[in-house]
């Protein structure tokens, strides 16, 4: 039986580190796109290429994944739109405040929810996190912050810098920026989380 469990565990361990794999490069494989057709060709054929390979990776998402998460989801929906805008009126400031609102707008829906007592982040991840509702709370707040704080800082990329200072930035600062902010709730997330068998 001991060996049963081992070959199990052994068969679940690759398929966690593919299936993460898979999503790092379906989410920043579009960025990544975005960051070297920008750097030869231009902001706006760089913004073509980067709509190409966001509708792409939502595909690879759903046959690779079996799923689209929801917020890939709405992140790619914005990037068709503004990118849509910049290449019809070749204005690149749409692109350039796509960050910017998607923030915003991921930052209005977790404060509008806390106002509300409908806490998202639980509604989205509470099957894989169990959380006591101050928990809860204290990482939505958290997190609504730090959207606010990323709008804030697209902004200021974006109006103080050159155009590809700014890509450069969103492709190879915010990915990092947040997974240290990901990391920093680690303390929150064992302080309020709640074990099976209290939440049983």
């Amino acid at each position: 039986m001991s060996d049963e469990n081992n070959a199990q565990q052994a068969e679940d361990g690759p398929q966690f580190d593919r299936k993460q794999m898979i999503k790092l490069v379906v989410e920043f494989g579009p960025l990544l796109v975005f960051f070297f057709t920008n750097s030869h060709y231009g902001i706006y054929t760089g913004t073509g290429a980067f709509m190409v390979a966001t509708v792409i990776s939502l595909i690879a998402s759903q046959i690779l994944l079996g799923r689209i998460a929801i917020m890939p989801l709405i992140t790619s929906l914005f990037v068709l739109v503004f990118g849509g805008l910049t290449l019809w009126l070749q204005d690149d400031h749409f692109i350039k405040m796509k960050p910017t609102i998607v923030n915003g707008f991921f930052a209005a829906i977790l404060f509008g929810g806390l106002a509300t007592n409908r806490i998202f982040l639980k509604i989205v991840f509470g099957d894989v996190m169990k959380l006591s509702e101050e928990g809860w709370r204290l990482l939505t707040l958290r997190w609504a912050v730090f959207f606010v704080f990323l709008a804030v800082l697209n902004e200021v990329m974006w109006r103080g810098f050159s155009t590809d200072t700014w890509v450069a930035f969103k492709v190879f600062g915010i990915m990092p920026i947040t997974f240290v902010f990901a990391l920093a709730q680690i303390g929150l997330l064992k302080k309020y989380e709640i074990s099976t068998s209290e939440s049983g």
